[in-house]
């Protein structure tokens, strides 16, 4: 008689990961609102479970931020998305992030532009984030320890700025860094309550437009929140 040992482990838990993440894309993306397909691409390739501490991997597709510690969270996955598809990138631009964080959006970011730089203020988060980035030979993203509040001078002018943080208002700094044509998405408001704008320019004059209301952690920094 032959026995066949059928052995369930690492293998069953990445199908288990990837199923989950499909429905992510469907449940909470797509049906959503979610339609820009380059985005949703970008959403279905990059595994948020690699960014995350180990103990909360398993629960890296659920509707919701997660602890990446010192305080921090990697942002829910319909979040990341709409910032995503609000900054309207085609594939050759040059993006500003402001803060890097777990690295899970600035790896989304580098699938849907030409390169990403991203800030973050922590350097546990940007240690970590550039070691998951660079295991992952993600290239076209460069990562600075600092005050993100400032932007990057000598890297402007972006296409693109998004924030990751809450802000009581757009620092001037950050206006302008940006090109002629560019956008900066942004969480603005108080610091337990933000709406997510999209900020550009339009026949000379700024405008804005509004994405609903939202969650962050504060920015720190010379612009950001004074405790």
């Amino acid at each position: 008689m032959l026995i066949l040992w059928i052995s369930y482990g690492r293998g069953d838990a990445a199908m288990d990961l990837m199923a989950a993440r499909e429905r992510m894309v469907l449940d909470q993306l797509e049906r959503r609102g979610i339609s820009d397909r380059r985005v949703l691409a970008a959403m279905r390739a990059v595994a948020r479970d690699r960014f995350l501490p180990p103990e909360f991997a398993e629960h890296a597709y659920d509707d919701g931020p997660l602890p990446i510690g010192s305080a921090q969270t990697i942002s829910q996955p319909y979040m990341v998305a709409l910032i995503c598809e609000a900054a309207a990138l085609a594939g050759s631009e040059r993006v500003l992030e402001i803060g890097t964080g777990s690295g899970y959006q600035t790896a989304v970011l580098a699938r849907l532009c030409a390169r990403v730089y991203s800030i973050e203020t922590i350097a546990g988060l940007h240690q970590r984030a550039r070691a998951i980035l660079a295991g992952q030979n993600i290239a076209n993203v460069e990562l600075r320890l600092g005050d993100g509040s400032e932007g990057w001078l000598d890297q402007a002018p972006f296409d693109a700025i998004v924030v990751t943080a809450a802000m009581p208002g757009i620092p001037r700094p950050l206006l302008d860094q940006l090109a002629p044509a560019g956008r900066l998405v942004a969480p603005i408001g108080e610091d337990e309550l933000q709406t997510l704008v999209r900020i550009g320019q339009r026949a000379g004059a700024w405008h804005e437009d509004y994405f609903g209301e939202c969650r962050f952690v504060k920015m720190t920094g010379k612009h950001g929140f004074r405790d």
